[in-house]
């Protein structure tokens, strides 16, 4: 089996449809399920509750994945973390004639 996982140069990574972060999302997402159900197993809950942990919690990290790959695109989640850091309004509550005015300097001492 032949897997392309770049298309070209310049362009961002992709696999079956996974661009940049949510390949990154994914695998690391993937990992941490695994890692719970070999945590679950060696605690001694039961075989197939930890069977159908890890069925489930993967599912849904697939889903959620390629759900969030379709609705924001390749630099979306970037751009929506970006656009959360800045203010929706600025309030200025100077009087416009103090706006206008210079500061005097203080001399360094």
């Amino acid at each position: 089996m032949k897997y392309n996982i770049n298309k070209g140069i310049g362009k961002s990574v992709e696999f079956k449809g996974l661009k940049s972060q949510y390949l990154f999302i994914f695998a690391g997402g993937l990992l941490g399920v695994f890692v719970l159900f070999v945590i679950l197993y060696m605690i001694g809950i039961d075989q197939m509750i930890c069977i159908g942990f890890g069925v489930i919690a993967a599912s849904v990290l697939v889903w959620l994945t390629f759900n969030l790959n379709a609705k924001y695109g390749e630099h979306g989640l970037m751009k929506l973390g970006a656009k959360r850091q800045h203010p929706r309004y600025l309030i200025n509550r100077k009087m416009p004639c103090r706006l206008f005015r210079r500061r005097k300097e203080v001399p360094n001492a």
